[in-house]
């Protein structure tokens, strides 16, 4: 007798399977913040029945477990994780930056507080040197996890160069002092005004505390090494910034030649337009090699900073009085590559030119400032801490200059595995999950939306007002729709096509569903026709 069924497809590429995977926007995160998660949140608040409150709270949570700073960091972060959205390929990234900032405003408007502190039987005392990014980012994550913590930093006030190193107009001094006490709330102390290597040793720190983390950033500009830069006038970028935040602008008078191309000099250069000046920045390479934020050189184009490309320095031309009467600078060609992959400039001879100045902003690199704490820089020099004093730790700029960002995370590192070191826990790797490839997003299921900008005021107004902040914060329609546009790159997020297309009821909604996983999948009812993994928009679901 003959079976008439007919036979299911046992064809493997069309075998569904709910993955896991990474999206491109946390890779290129350098805190590898769960963005997808945090998004997620309030896009599927209606729909799990959180009220619109709770999930910009748990949002801000979320973010606030790897990032005390979202506010800040939502006003100066260079963004890396939008250059890498998915959504891009389809019409414009989500602005992943705006979307932070407006949660930690959020958080600060509402009065939100970080948890207490776990309470430790095994608490220990640690010391951190540097009141930046970098060290309150690990105070936070050590304080949290129930140890006593003090933070020592020769400065007045905590911050580090988010405070003396940013202008005014791109992070409010009021948004980071309400960050920072959010910090200091969990039980942080602060002993300011107290230079660690001059004023305290670190043998001093190792008799007080267990451990000891050094963050000191790099807060020394580097210098030009050129005829005439030795004098009153001519001044880094690094003590320019500081000076100006600390309410004691130098005297560099009203034409003003700032030196290089990084963010840095940017952020000079702008500020020394908001001091009235007639600004001439001078950097060796072409627009589109500079380091600094597109978007800040596009906005310091708008203020009249004059730009002057493919030109070095040679030498400072200074008057009778001592004073910079010129900046002498020679054109510049590019030739080949250098050791770092960029275009290498080369001096064209014959080319030298002169410009009139009354003041020279150096913005050409930094350093750490190792002034008492040579030793740490022996250690460094030489590879790290190994094999020296237990329980001395680095991170932040000390190691190498970065974003802010790469600080914050390098803080949250050291105070993860110290932690675990206190406390015997052995974790396994982190398991590496794929990147989800654009490829795998179907574009279709969402209509054509314009990221959302807030609102920019008009160079005048920002010369006219030299604190004001050039963007606003996102209101909370823009927020919820910008949430919306997001594709949950490789994450459930509920959207039931599935079920809808599938015609052997396979996909059963789960007790507990929630973003990331809204149904479980019976292969043994699948017919294996691969529809579900066709209609999907995220990639969550794909061929096995």
């Amino acid at each position: 007798m003959t079976d008439n069924k007919p036979s299911r497809r046992l064809t493997p590429s069309y075998r569904p399977e709910q993955t896991r995977s990474t999206p491109p926007c946390q890779h290129a995160c350098p805190n590898c913040g769960d963005i997808r998660g945090w998004i997620g949140i309030v896009a599927q608040a209606e729909k799990n029945g959180i009220p619109k409150k709770q999930a910009f709270e748990r949002a801000w949570r979320t973010i606030a477990d790897v990032n005390p700073f979202p506010a800040s960091l939502g006003r100066i972060c260079p963004h890396p994780c939008e250059s890498d959205c998915n959504r891009g390929d389809k019409d414009e990234p989500l602005a992943i930056n705006a979307m932070e900032r407006f949660l930690g405003d959020y958080a600060i408007e509402q009065g939100l507080k970080f948890d207490s502190p776990v309470k430790e039987d095994h608490c220990k005392s640690i010391g951190v040197v540097g009141a930046g990014p970098s060290g309150l980012s690990f105070a936070y994550q050590v304080r949290r996890r129930g140890h006593d913590v003090t933070v020592y930093d020769g400065r007045d006030k905590p911050g580090g160069m988010l405070r003396y190193g940013i202008p005014d107009y791109r992070l409010p001094p009021a948004v980071l002092d309400a960050e920072i006490e959010r910090i200091v709330a969990l039980g942080v102390r602060l002993v300011m005004n107290i230079r660690v290597g001059l004023d305290l040793s670190l043998n001093d720190l190792y008799e007080r505390h267990d451990h000891v983390y050094v963050g000191i950033g790099a807060q020394q500009g580097m210098t030009m090494e050129i005829e005439g830069e030795d004098g009153p006038g001519v001044i880094t970028a690094v003590d320019y910034l500081r000076a100006m935040n600390g309410g004691q602008p130098p005297s560099v008078g009203e034409d003003v030649v700032v030196v290089g191309g990084g963010n840095s000099a940017i952020d000079a250069a702008r500020t020394a337009r908001r001091a009235g000046a007639r600004v001439t920045l001078l950097y060796r390479r072409r627009i589109e090699e500079m380091p600094a934020n597109p978007s800040d050189i596009e906005e310091a184009i708008e203020e009249s900073v004059n730009m002057v490309f493919l030109a070095a320095p040679l030498r400072v031309e200074r008057s009778d009085r001592g004073v910079p009467a010129a900046l002498h600078a020679v054109r510049i060609k590019l030739e080949g590559e250098d050791e770092s992959g960029r275009p290498r400039p080369v001096a064209v001879p014959g080319s030298d030119f002169r410009i009139p100045v009354s003041g020279v902003i150096t913005a050409i690199s930094q350093a750490p400032d190792f002034n008492g704490l040579e030793h740490c820089e022996d250690l460094l020099d030489a590879g790290g801490p190994k094999g020296s004093r237990e329980g001395l730790l680095f991170g932040g700029d000390v190691l190498g200059l970065g974003i802010a960002g790469n600080a914050i995370v390098q803080g949250r590192y050291a105070a993860e595995r110290l932690h675990e070191t206190f406390m015997g826990i052995v974790k396994s790797p982190d398991e590496s999950l794929p990147i989800l490839d654009g490829q795998k997003v179907n574009f279709a299921t969402k209509a054509f939306m314009p990221m959302a900008r807030p609102e920019a005021v008009s160079a005048d107004e920002r010369l006219g007002n030299p604190t004001l902040e050039v963007y606003g914060t996102l209101n909370e329609g823009q927020f919820l729709n910008e949430a919306g546009r997001c594709f949950s790159c490789g994450s459930c997020h509920g959207c039931e096509r599935c079920t809808m297309y599938c015609t052997s009821n396979s996909f059963t909604r789960l007790d507990n569903a929630g973003p990331g996983r809204y149904f479980s999948l019976d292969l043994a009812a699948c017919q294996e026709c691969g529809k579900c993994v066709e209609v999907c928009p995220c990639g969550f679901l794909q061929l096995s």
